[in-house]
């Protein structure tokens, strides 16, 4: 019975490897349609602190080639945030940059400060992505093309992850090699709810229509809640091929443990049943254990798809440079995200932005 019920996991594990594999084709074969019409657009930045190379990424936001009307409002709740001199130094060069200071409250104090930038927009689309996001000039272009379609409710990119540190690189080729494919999966097997904070591209007739930001004010994981939400009014979120940068600042094995663990709780509370299914997709992990088994084929056989996977979404969807340089050491992240994972299951606190917040079960964040 224990060897049916274990092959029965490694042929799940597999079909998934499989499944990665023919998600991350079908996005490299994608071809988005350009837009004739270019209506004008906020895009909305809750800042605090300085996130690594961040004169970079926000000058980045406002080097667009966007043919119609657009303006970079950031929003800071603290007037002592070193951010600002930055943004000030940013509005020398580009003038339709504004700073808005933030004096809305809520559990989320990132959606605190986007209520305050939504009621300060003047256009009618929304662009809002996170203050280390680093992009090419043709990005408001090819994010909002997909929203001339009236179906379309919500567009949302995948990312590229640098680092500096060892720590960070190896969090970074997780995100290339396991996170990336997950969510390229989602839209296969019917998930369409989510959006990530990398960039969420949308009306604002829409988010109006959700109650806007302070409907998912409550929530730790906003980004994931707007796409959820959106999508609740019949309309698709949109996955991108615009993949953007950003920059983790990881830089000791424990800032990523505490990074990946809040992630890991704030999937788990924001899709319960899904995280709680995770593990028969850890490749690695049930390799390592057939392997001890003394199946061998079975367990090259695994590693072979989860290497195939992985290399077709960080080189071929991302191209990302730290899994070109560091895919041999796959399984060995996907080992430890194992750990994360057991970790996640249990606990409601999580530590983001040196602020230990503790959740609910549904999600939100407790008073």
């Amino acid at each position: 019975m224990i060897g049916w019920a274990f092959t029965a996991i490694l042929v799940v594990a597999a079909l998934y490897q499989i499944a990665g594999i023919i998600a991350c084709l079908k996005q490299l074969l994608v071809v988005e349609a350009g837009s004739r019409e270019f209506p004008g657009v906020s895009v909305l930045k809750p800042v605090r602190g300085l996130d690594p190379s961040f004169y970079a990424a926000i000058r980045s936001q406002a080097a667009q080639d966007y043919p119609g009307p657009f303006e970079l409002l950031f929003g800071v709740a603290n007037a002592d945030d070193p951010a600002i001199a930055e943004i000030k130094r940013l509005q020398t060069e580009f003038p339709n940059v504004r700073l808005i200071f933030s004096t809305a409250c809520a559990p989320n104090t990132k959606v605190a400060v986007l209520c305050d930038l939504d009621r300060e927009a003047l256009h009618p689309l929304r662009v809002v992505n996170d203050s280390d996001i680093r992009v090419r000039p043709d990005y408001l272009r090819r994010v909002l093309a997909p929203l001339s379609d009236s179906r379309i409710g919500l567009v949302t990119c995948l990312y590229r992850a640098h680092a500096g540190a060892f720590p960070g690189r190896w969090e970074a080729l997780g995100v290339a090699t396991d996170f990336a494919p997950s969510t390229l999966v989602a839209p296969l097997v019917g998930v369409n709810e989510f959006g990530m904070g990398s960039t969420l591209a949308f009306r604002a007739a829409d988010l109006a229509r959700i109650g806007g930001f302070p409907a998912v004010a409550d929530y730790i994981a906003d980004d994931y809640q707007i796409g959820k939400k959106i999508s609740g009014l019949g309309l698709r979120v949109h996955l991108s091929k615009t993949v953007v940068d950003t920059t983790l600042g990881g830089v000791t094995w424990r800032d990523v443990w505490l990074h990946q663990v809040r992630w890991a709780r704030t999937i788990r509370v924001s899709r319960g049943g899904g995280y709680a299914g995770l593990p028969v997709t850890h490749a690695s992990l049930w390799a390592l254990v057939a392997l001890c088994y003394g199946w061998w084929w079975s367990a090259l056989g695994l590693l072979g798809l989860r290497y195939a996977m992985g290399l077709i979404a960080g080189l071929g969807v991302l191209r990302c440079g730290v899994t070109a340089r560091m895919w041999p050491l796959i399984p060995f992240r996907d080992l430890l995200g194992s750990a994360v994972w057991a970790v996640g299951l249990i606990g409601n606190q999580v530590v983001w932005r040196d602020r230990k917040l503790r959740l609910a079960a549904d999600g939100r964040i407790g008073r």
